[in-house]
């Protein structure tokens, strides 16, 4: 502690006071929470853009470097300010992201701490990894060590490092960012023996196995294969799985394709991690391959890490692309979950909805908002993956004999659910805080791979590639 931190950005020295319990959430089912639940709302998530600047070039990202626009950030004191609005609404979940959020390190550190002294127990941040440059260059493991000290002594439980593909050529070449994997190698350790366990955090990409006959591609229109694409998405997930868990990682997320044409983006999305590049837009049907492909690799990869993303998400995503357009549950963006744009301060339901400017967050009166969830526009996953899991347990406490049905109707997809609650809490909720316990994953995954999880999958999964499951 206390060690001077040479070229790190707007880093400050704090004492050790702040590590261990605060960055440390309670259990995510306290008597509160449940009593949220009950009165039909959600414990709240803000995502806070605190900036769009950014030193990247990711194909899939508008705020990437060589797209030329005047760049903003939040003042800090406002920030705080709509931090206490937050902690005064029951926000329980912030995530401060960007551009580039370790631009900003020192002020996301001192926003984290405040967050926490409020009142808000899960607060998140990530990077898109340039920290990790140069690690053949000397006094490269003294400067992760000061990140890594940064990070653990706030109450952040959980970093993400942006990965886009299972090839580090690919990933670096896409990024800008070149030598950052073997930076990321080297970097973990170091993290981990200060108490940070960081995610690795897909963007799904027509890359994420590698390029060239690797890339998911299975042809076009009538040619279109979807036997093929499904099969090459199953060999780039499973790739990508065990790369990333190669490299030390012990957590990992999937963001769905945040793919829009110019039109859409110019209209709707508020928040530029979008893009219209083939690097990330995918077809309606190779959708439907592409999430069937990455639903069937996350048993075999569950008792190895930490996986974010919830199985019964990406069947209702399945089951919308297929043709029922109301499967699963409707996302709480804009009643429980809400986007904050660093370029007006302004509220909005999500990143996507960019129509409907709430205005600032510390004059919305949620209970005056509808609590009947009703989108369903989007595939973004940082809205609808909690939505979706909350979803039963709402119905569970208010509207019994509604579950009750769907528990006997689709007894498929609520095998499937309360499998990703086990999960979830085998995981601990997540906390980048603490290293995973593989006791606990192992006996999960196995439950799952060896018992009728398999059997339910099938069922869910319907005709079409089901056999994989049900075979074993």
């Amino acid at each position: 502690m206390g060690r001077p931190r040479k070229g790190l950005p707007d880093m400050p020295d704090h004492s050790s006071s702040h590590s261990g319990a605060l960055a440390r959430p309670r259990s995510l089912f306290s008597f509160s929470t449940l009593g949220t639940l009950f009165r039909g709302r959600v414990p709240g998530q803000v995502v806070m853009q605190y900036s769009d600047q950014c030193n990247a070039s990711c194909a899939q990202c508008g705020m990437r470097i060589s797209n030329k626009y005047p760049r903003t950030k939040m003042e800090k004191d406002h920030a705080k300010k709509l931090i206490d609005a937050m902690a005064e609404k029951g926000v329980q979940a912030l995530s401060f992201t960007g551009g580039e959020p370790l631009l900003h390190l020192g002020e996301i550190a001192e926003l984290s701490r405040h967050a926490a002294e409020a009142g808000i127990r899960f607060i998140r941040t990530g990077t898109n990894g340039y920290i990790f440059k140069g690690a053949d260059q000397p006094g490269f493991k003294d400067k992760i060590s000061r990140y890594a000290e940064t990070l653990a002594n706030t109450p952040i439980n959980t970093f993400w490092v942006s990965v886009d593909s299972a090839k580090p050529e690919m990933h670096e070449r896409n990024r800008g960012l070149p030598g950052v994997i073997a930076g990321i190698e080297q970097a973990l350790p170091i993290f981990h023996d200060m108490g940070v366990f960081p995610s690795a955090n897909l963007g799904i990409n027509r890359y994420t196995g590698g390029d060239g006959t690797e890339a998911l591609r299975a042809g076009t229109g009538e040619d279109f294969d979807n036997q093929e694409f499904y099969e090459l998405a199953r060999r780039a997930f499973r790739k990508f799985y065990s790369f990333v868990h190669g490299l030390g990682f012990t957590i990992v997320n999937a963001c769905y394709p945040m793919s829009l044409d110019s039109e859409e983006a110019e209209a709707q999305a508020i928040y530029a991690a979008t893009s219209e590049d083939d690097f990330i837009s995918f077809t309606p049907e190779e959708k439907i391959y592409l999430f069937k492909a990455l639903f069937n690799t996350i048993p075999e990869f569950r008792a190895k890490m930490r996986i974010f993303s919830p199985r019964s998400s990406l069947l209702a995503l399945i089951r919308q692309y297929e043709g029922n357009p109301e499967a699963g549950y409707a996302c709480r963006g804009g009643i429980d979950f809400f986007f904050i744009d660093s370029k007006d301060n302004n509220t909005y339901p999500c990143g996507y909805r960019g129509s409907e400017n709430l205005g600032s967050f510390a004059d919305i009166d949620l209970g005056k908002i509808d609590a009947k969830a009703h989108c369903r526009e989007c595939d973004w996953e940082c809205f609808r993956d909690p939505s979706e899991l909350i979803g039963p347990i709402q119905d569970i406490l208010r509207r019994p004999y509604r579950i009750a049905t769907r528990f006997i109707t689709d007894w498929a997809m609520t095998r499937i659910w309360y499998e990703d609650l086990k999960y979830y809490r085998a995981c601990e909720f997540f906390n980048g805080r603490t290293p995973p316990n593989l006791r606990k994953l192992d006996r999960f995954s196995r439950g799952f791979i060896n018992g009728s999880g398999w059997r339910a999958a099938c069922r869910a999964m319907g005709g079409d590639f089901s056999k994989e499951l049900c075979s074993s």
